[in-house]
């Protein structure tokens, strides 16, 4: 199989390079929520700029998707490839796909991995839900705990039998570390995470970023611990999308959750006008250049991001109560602003592509 293979830019490399002493004092700061990490970063941002008037045109957008039902928490399931609230192995695929959710972009003119035609994200679903049809136990964390390089690329085979998603090699190291903290804590089902967290949001986000770290996604920026939790948030989306917020999706804090920081969703912020990037950050995304996983430039683009999205939903809120009272607000949550988002740059993929994305080799998106 053709590989194309990567080190990872990430803040284990940083940690590497400091004392046990500041290791220490580093895990004893203050991480700031998404919420707070995305208001500090604008606020202190040097290579961008959010614009409100961008943020208000975006708005009718999003009325609109309301209207016509693309902002709606029954898409999830209505997906071929997603499972239904009454599969019995629901959480634990959702679980294992926000595990592997991660750095499916392509370098350069590099062949595309594709699935049953499908391309990213897709791509994942439909490698795990073959799999299953073919009797691989691959929502198990029993197999995926001690399962090979060989058989994850034997799961993950794409069309032409060659082409392989990055950095396999660490996604094996993922399912091995969740799997084993699933078997030890939680006998092997997701759902019991879920059901420890009493319907918050907010507890199962910790306790997802606490007890498996690799979808601790954080950086240092400006002095201060910020996180991100794309993967993390996305999986408590996933789960609430899925069992379109009822039963083991309910979640009575939904609302507290951010948007998906990741590489695509931007592109839709910046074509709108709610972000504008600064000559250099520009030149250097022209540039194709790699950037590490914690450089100031990327924080800036995904801290930026969850600033917009949830700006833009108190925008949305606001309008719906001033000049829609007849539409409800359940329909308004950054987990579906950001599918509204990300399915609009699917669909406008190559009108959008005028916008450089930015490249980052990593396990956190």
């Amino acid at each position: 199989m053709r590989v194309i293979s990567f080190k990872l830019g990430t803040r284990d490399r940083f940690l590497s390079k400091v004392s046990k002493h500041s290791i220490l004092d580093l895990r004893k700061m203050t991480t700031l929520s998404p919420a707070e990490s995305g208001e500090f970063i604008v606020k202190n941002a040097k290579f961008l700029k959010v614009n409100e008037d961008g943020i208000r045109s975006l708005v009718k957008e999003v009325i609109d998707g309301i209207q016509t039902k693309e902002i709606n928490v029954e898409n999830f399931s209505q997906h071929e490839y997603h499972p239904k609230p009454t599969d019995p192995h629901a959480a634990n695929w959702i679980f294992l796909i926000d595990t592997l959710n991660f750095c499916f972009w392509t370098p350069g003119n590099a062949t595309k991995w594709k699935v049953n035609g499908q391309t990213g994200y897709f791509s994942l679903c439909a490698a795990i839900n073959r799999a299953l049809a073919n009797g691989v136990d691959i929502t198990n964390p029993s197999f995926y705990s001690k399962i090979t390089l060989e058989q994850l690329e034997q799961i993950l085979r794409s069309d032409d039998g060659e082409t392989q998603p990055l950095l396999m090699p660490e996604r094996v190291a993922c399912l091995h570390e969740v799997g084993k903290v699933l078997l030890d804590k939680y006998d092997g089902k997701f759902d019991k995470c879920v059901e420890a967290c009493n319907n918050s949001a907010v507890t199962l986000l910790k306790l997802v970023t606490d007890e498996f770290p690799c979808f601790r996604d954080e950086a240092m920026y400006d002095g201060k611990r910020v996180s991100i939790y794309k993967r993390a948030q996305i999986l408590v989306g996933d789960l609430w999308a899925c069992y379109r917020g009822e039963g083991l999706g309910r979640f009575d804090d939904i609302e507290k959750m951010t948007m998906f920081a990741d590489y695509r969703v931007p592109q839709v912020l910046v074509h709108f006008g709610t972000l504008t990037y600064s000559d250099e950050l520009m030149d250097l995304l022209k540039s194709d250049k790699i950037l590490d996983n914690g450089c100031s430039e990327e924080v800036e683009i995904r801290g930026a991001s969850i600033y917009v999205v949830e700006r833009l939903k108190e925008l949305v809120l606001a309008e719906l109560k001033a000049n829609h009272p007849d539409i409800s607000p359940k329909n308004v949550n950054a987990v579906l602003l950001d599918h509204f988002l990300w399915d609009y740059r699917r669909k406008h993929a190559v009108e959008l592509e005028y916008i450089p994305f930015h490249k980052t080799i990593s396990v956190y998106y």
